[in-house]
């Protein structure tokens, strides 16, 4: 905690390092989201102890299993850490024999399927663990036979990913299910991005994979070194069996002890806390915006909150094609370079910017409109 009076910033400042406005989301190369003050106090009331990390690990693999309504859970180094144990538990099992050859798989079954749809740069945790990915589909959609005729004695995993601006004409979570198990094939699921809404942490459970993927930090504002892994008992089982404290793969991939409380800590007030009041205030900050820069020629600015791709309020900036100024991504490249850094939401169309404000307080929601308004009409 900062000492009264004190710019919490200056402790990035002394190195060199600025501080920025970030109105991107919860970006993870710009710092995630701000760690909830009451994880902080826990992580600091935990550092101070020693305990067995072991017993750690399973017990707060229970609340997480309470919470998600998993059979088991386990807390990752993130959630790209998750995906390296996902696969490993899938791969080697509980095997020690196995565990201690990773990454090297010759002879294992050791293909995970993978629709083309949902390729990503994150992917690459699978291969990490000695996956080798067989894609499916095109770019544009998949059909179930092409999972169907995927599927061989080489098997280890269909990976799934959920997350906005995803392809909808992927196969949905639910037929991936059925093809697999069909096969007795675990299906594992990367949901790193979509918490909120709440209802998120059951509902992806509850459409049966085996294993699931949320990230600690982002919306949930726990540690954001943390991962919240979840799914059948045996594969988590396993999946611990690989990591921290234990001698195998997933070793270097260590997750503190007040980390881990920090995450049980920030996770129990996530899901009390009130979603639609939360939704008010993001919506309001985005009125903000949609305000100062609606009549601006040639921008169509609205507010935009759906199932899919903003699970919470963005401002979105639409240039049209009348707009005659600078393009998008030279507007996002100025906001950058200015100081304060400011960095915008672009993972939409081309032709969008967007402000999400889950990590934008009101004194930076103010800086940002004044800065994008000069950018846009300078």
């Amino acid at each position: 905690m900062a000492a009264a009076g004190r710019d919490p910033g200056d402790v990035y400042r002394r190195i060199g390092v600025r501080p920025i406005i970030h109105g991107a989301g919860s970006t993870t190369r710009l710092g995630g989201t701000r760690t909830r003050p009451e994880a902080l106090e826990a992580m600091t009331a935990a550092a101070g102890v020693l305990v067995d990390m072991t017993e750690l690990n399973e017990k707060a693999g229970e609340v997480l299993a309470r919470i998600t309504g998993a059979e088991a859970g386990f807390v990752s180094s993130g959630s790209a850490g998750g995906l390296v144990l996902q696969a490993a538990a899938c791969i080697a099992g509980n095997d020690p024999v196995k565990m201690k050859r990773l990454p090297d798989t010759e002879g294992m079954k050791n293909e995970i399927i993978i629709q083309n749809t949902h390729r990503f740069p994150y992917d690459q945790a699978y291969r990490t663990a000695g996956a080798k990915l067989v894609d499916i589909g095109d770019s544009k959609r998949t059909h179930p036979w092409e999972l169907e005729g995927a599927i061989n004695e080489r098997t280890a995993a269909v990976a799934y990913l959920i997350s906005p601006f995803t392809n909808r004409r992927a196969l949905s979570l639910t037929q991936v299910c059925e093809i697999a198990h069909a096969h007795n094939v675990p299906v594992i699921v990367d949901a790193a991005s979509t918490l909120p809404p709440r209802v998120n942490l059951t509902r992806f459970v509850e459409q049966g994979p085996d294993m699931v993927i949320f990230s600690g930090g982002k919306g949930v504002r726990g540690p954001q070194g943390t991962g919240i892994l979840c799914g059948r008992k045996d594969l988590i089982d396993a999946a611990a069996a690989h990591a921290n404290p234990n001698q195998f793969l997933g070793r270097p991939m260590k997750v503190a002890k007040e980390e881990i409380i920090g995450l049980i800590t920030a996770l129990e007030i996530f899901v009390e806390e009130d979603e639609e009041a939360e939704n008010r205030r993001y919506n309001e900050m985005c009125r903000k915006v949609v305000d100062a820069l609606a009549e601006v020629p040639g921008l169509d600015v609205t507010v935009k909150f759906d199932d899919y791709d903003y699970l919470t309020p963005h401002a979105v900036v639409h240039f049209q094609r009348s707009w005659r100024g600078r393009s998008p991504d030279e507007i996002a490249a100025a906001l950058e370079a200015g100081d304060p850094p400011i960095h915008l939401n672009a993972l939409g169309p081309p032709e969008d910017l967007a402000v999400d404000p889950l990590n934008l307080q009101e004194d930076e929601l103010e800086v940002l409109i004044r800065r994008f308004r000069e950018e846009l009409l300078g």
